[in-house]
């Protein structure tokens, strides 16, 4: 039986979200699957979120929050001066654990969600900034960034699709060799 609307908090729909994005995909992130999850009634997730998109724009929230405590982790575990690649790693990591959580966040596998402005630019300050602390540059963090983003994507992509044997590189066993091989090579090149 569902709960009493007044009894379902924010932290539980999404909860509730991460876990049917998991379990099932994003194109299962409907508010009745949803509700479903979390033992309460439909109306519950739109008391809580005034729309699907809401309810969508909250679970991508934490999502970033999720990405961005994983980093930290990471960053804190570190010496100072050394902590760009176990950030790298760190974020390897999280989108191995997490692929739909992290197509949600950087991709876009519900056509009919696109996170507001707003919440892109906040999610984005919350994981970046954790970078800038270690790269203050702008465009130095832009470019460590990129190349651990378009290398995490790319193992992703392959990982999902399982392509050839034989093709391009051997995901995983070379994955996390080969990005901190590459971030390491970016950081050299940089003009300090």
């Amino acid at each position: 039986m569902a709960r009493d609307v007044s009894t379902s908090s924010e932290d539980q729909f999404v909860g509730a979200g991460l876990r049917v994005l998991a379990e099932r995909g994003a194109a299962e992130l409907t508010v009745r699957r949803v509700a479903e999850a979390a033992g309460a009634s439909t109306m519950g997730i739109y008391t809580r979120f005034g729309s699907r998109a809401g309810m969508l724009e909250a679970i991508y929230r934490r999502g970033f929050e999720l990405l961005r405590d994983a980093l930290v982790e990471a960053r804190d575990a570190a010496p100072a001066g050394q902590r760009i690649l176990p950030l790298a790693t760190a974020y390897r990591r999280f989108a191995l654990a997490n692929p739909p959580l992290y197509a949600l966040l950087f991709e876009r596998p519900l056509p009919d969600f696109d996170p507001s402005p707003q919440a892109r630019t906040e999610a984005l300050a919350m994981t970046f900034g954790v970078l800038t602390d270690e790269v203050p540059d702008p465009a130095r963090a832009y470019l460590v960034w990129t190349t651990v983003h378009g290398i995490v994507s790319i193992e992703l992509t392959h990982a999902l699709r399982s392509p050839l044997p034989g093709f391009f590189i051997d995901f995983p066993a070379a994955g996390e060799r080969l990005l901190l091989d590459g971030v390491a090579a970016l950081l050299r090149g940089l003009p300090a």
